[in-house]
């Protein structure tokens, strides 16, 4: 078989065989995007990074969403955390243990250990989701422990509060200052801490002071601070506080990346250009965030967001935030930092499993003698890949420098809510509802874009002098344009002219009508059914048509609350209102938080099926005609054999009790003494009786 052959060239071409040869491919260089794999991470070409690092990232989320809860009206709440430009708390372990350059994980062990030798603590903590509603000097010794959602609404005596709340909201002893809801000024000395799984994962400036330090389990921070408040960690809360900032971030220089609350990563060339530098764009945007009220953020920028990380965490102070790794220089900046930094990166990737990995690994190489980033990244890369596999290899390669995963810039959520300026400022509910139909249209239009709907709206009203009314409106199914305008209709007409000193409700003209979806839900769980929806669809437009016409509590549904009486547990709930929330009009909980309280003395299931809305009156006499009573014992004076109700005398068959109802026995005006009976007559009907005093009532009939 021959071999195919290119044909002769022809005798008179000048082209030699070099320029018929064709042009070799050109590769280009392919930078690896996290896709949290670690078989994907090849080493690539870093690109210049910027990192911003908010330090105790949730303590200060904390303190916002208090200061933010301080502006509210009728909330109350106490302040803590640290002081603006204060060393935080991750700052200074960095600078006091193995975060250091040429500090090993013995280092920080040791530290540790140190942190254990202190006095054994006194008693408990307080503990919650948030900071709790009453921190009291040496409630950390009283071994109680209390949760809440907010900053402290009453400190206790010797307790330090801050924040706008109204008077009451710091106790005896307690030194107050104005707060701000971005939380700058919103702080105060009185320690804190927060803690995950039994450890400390940050502490306010204050806490530091007195020797809390990162790692510390729960105990020994309290007994080297047992005044000392600790908080669950909250994710949701953190994320909740630092979506915000990244929007503020991504309004100077877009395309953020967030690696978690607290640090966030962008590209550092596209700023640099348009600011005049590195460093110029990473003090702009420090400014941006001073004057929003965060104090204390360090940038790092270097080749790759981990090394960036690592200068933004130990390159920076409180007097240079900024420190910038020459192009070229990260294995330099990277040898003498202990690898313990591999553990404590959130850089790394692979989510939990990767960061338990990386602790495993940095724990191995300190068993091996390998201290440092340096010593890591001088291994051979075989060796290292034959012995701890490619996610060493990741590690290895970041060691030295060779940080190839890219900047991956988060896709900014849509703008979903709207709002409507007047001015003048209207008066007159109507004018303001008939304002609001093109901002509803528009609101509705833009959740259908996302393919979403809202099934909570909250809307805001802001007066012409600064007063406010806010309150998230429920619907039973979704809300389109026509409920909107309603709820703000409604709103105007239960707000207006009902202002108080504490500025609830409205008492000038409305300047300011901000609507925004406070839950939303996917648009196919909502699509209309191919045959309609059904006798419930057809009720449900019915009544939300006729309360349209009559107002928000022009149609009410029955619903079952708490309390002790039966009369008292009917409560009526607005048309589309689901009131298993907290109810802002009351202040407060819902349904369900009120049938979840202790109601010493109600009535357990089964429950009578009539309830009298109006107690009937009875007469229970004993067999020779006596009137029956219970004494202050609780003794029955004699058996009951019949009652009269409504002039007809019934006969008891059978009866138990009595069961005591004792209401407000402290209050000798208000106080209640009752006793129920449970009684069958003679038609076999079951009644249920109340005797208060010398009067027999009816309450209710089991049916």
């Amino acid at each position: 078989m021959r071999r195919a052959t290119s044909p002769p060239r022809p005798s008179g071409c000048v082209l030699s065989s070099r320029c018929i040869r064709p042009p070799p491919r050109r590769t280009r260089s392919r930078s690896v995007i996290g896709s949290g794999r670690w078989g994907d991470m090849t080493p690539g070409t870093p690109v210049r990074s910027l990192v911003l690092w908010f330090p105790d990232w949730p303590v200060t989320a904390l303190e916002r969403e208090a200061g933010a809860a301080a502006q509210r009206p009728g909330t109350q709440s106490a302040a803590s955390g640290k002081r603006p430009g204060s060393e935080s708390d991750e700052v200074a372990e960095q600078r006091d243990t193995g975060d250091r350059p040429g500090a090993g994980p013995e280092a920080r062990a040791g530290t540790r250990r140190g942190a254990r030798s202190g006095r054994s603590p006194s008693g408990g903590a307080l503990s919650g989701a948030a900071l709790p509603g009453a921190a009291s000097s040496g409630a950390a010794s009283s071994g109680r422990a209390v949760s809440g959602a907010a900053l402290p609404g009453a400190a206790g005596s010797g307790a330090a509060a801050s924040g706008g709340s109204p008077s009451g909201a710091a106790g005896s002893g307690a030194a107050a200052s104005g707060g701000s809801p971005s939380g700058a000024e919103h702080r105060s000395r009185h320690p804190i801490a927060v803690v995950e799984r039994n450890l400390v994962v940050a502490c306010s400036a204050s806490a530091r002071a007195e020797g809390v330090r990162r790692g510390q389990r729960r105990r020994d921070a309290q007994a080297r601070c047992p005044g000392l408040t600790l908080v669950d960690a909250d994710a949701a809360r953190d994320h909740r506080a630092f979506a915000p900032i990244v929007s503020l971030i991504e309004e100077r220089a877009p395309g953020v990346q967030l690696v978690r609350p607290g640090l966030c990563a962008l590209r550092a060339r596209g700023p640099a250009r348009y600011y005049g530098g590195e460093t110029e764009a990473a003090r702009m945007l420090i400014g941006a965030l001073r004057d929003a009220g965060l104090d204390g953020v360090r940038a790092g920028i270097a080749d790759g967001p981990f090394t960036a990380e690592q200068a933004a965490r130990g390159g920076t102070s409180a007097d240079d935030p900024v420190f910038v790794v020459p192009a070229g220089g990260a294995a330099g900046f990277l040898a003498p930092l202990s690898v313990a930094v591999l553990d404590a990166s959130a850089m790394i990737g692979a989510g939990a499993a990767g960061t338990k990995d990386a602790a495993d690994l940095v724990g191995l190489l300190a068993r091996l003698g390998v201290q440092t980033l340096g010593g890591f990244a001088a291994m051979e890369p075989d060796r290292v890949r034959e012995r701890f596999g490619e996610r060493g290899v990741r590690l290895h390669a970041l060691a030295a420098g060779h940080d190839s995963r890219p900047v991956q810039p988060r896709t900014p959520p849509p703008e979903l809510q709207r709002e409507v300026a007047f001015e003048p400022p209207l008066e007159i509910a109507d004018q303001v509802a008939f304002a609001m139909r093109v901002t509803a249209d528009d609101f509705i239009a833009g959740l259908g874009a996302v393919d979403l709907v809202c099934t909570e709206l909250r809307v805001e009203l802001v007066g012409d002098r600064g007063e406010r009314s806010e309150r998230v409106w429920l619907h039973p199914g979704s809300f389109d344009a026509a409920a909107v305008v309603d709820r703000v209709r409604w709103q105007l007409a239960e707000d207006v002219g009902t202002g108080d000193a504490a500025g609830r409700g409205l008492r000038s003209g409305v300047a300011l009508v901000r609507i925004s979806p406070e839950t939303v839900d996917a648009a196919s769980h909502h699509a209309p059914a191919l045959f309609g929806g059904g006798p419930e669809e057809r009720v449900h437009h019915a009544l939300s048509r006729v309360q349209a016409m009559l107002g928000h509590r022009g149609v009410l549904t029955p619903a079952i609350g708490g309390g002790r009486w039966l009369a008292e547990r009917q409560v009526l709930v607005p048309w589309g209102d689901r009131d298993e929330r907290d109810r802002q009009a009351t202040g407060a909980g819902g349904l369900a938080a009120q049938r979840a309280r202790p109601w010493p003395g109600s009535l357990p299931d089964p429950l009578p099926t009539t309830v009298f809305a109006d107690p009937v009156p009875v007469d229970v006499r004993a067999l020779g005609g006596e009137l029956v009573d219970v004494d202050e014992r609780g003794n029955v004076a004699a058996v009951p054999a019949f009652f009269i109700e409504s002039g007809r005398r019934r006969a008891i068959e059978a009866w138990a009790g009595p069961w005591p109802v004792v209401e407000r026995g402290w209050d000798a005006a208000r106080s209640r003494r009752a006793y129920r009976f449970q009684v069958v007559d003679a038609d076999g009907s079951a009644w249920l009786l109340v005797c208060d005093g010398d009067a027999w009532t009816a309450e209710a009939t089991y049916d």
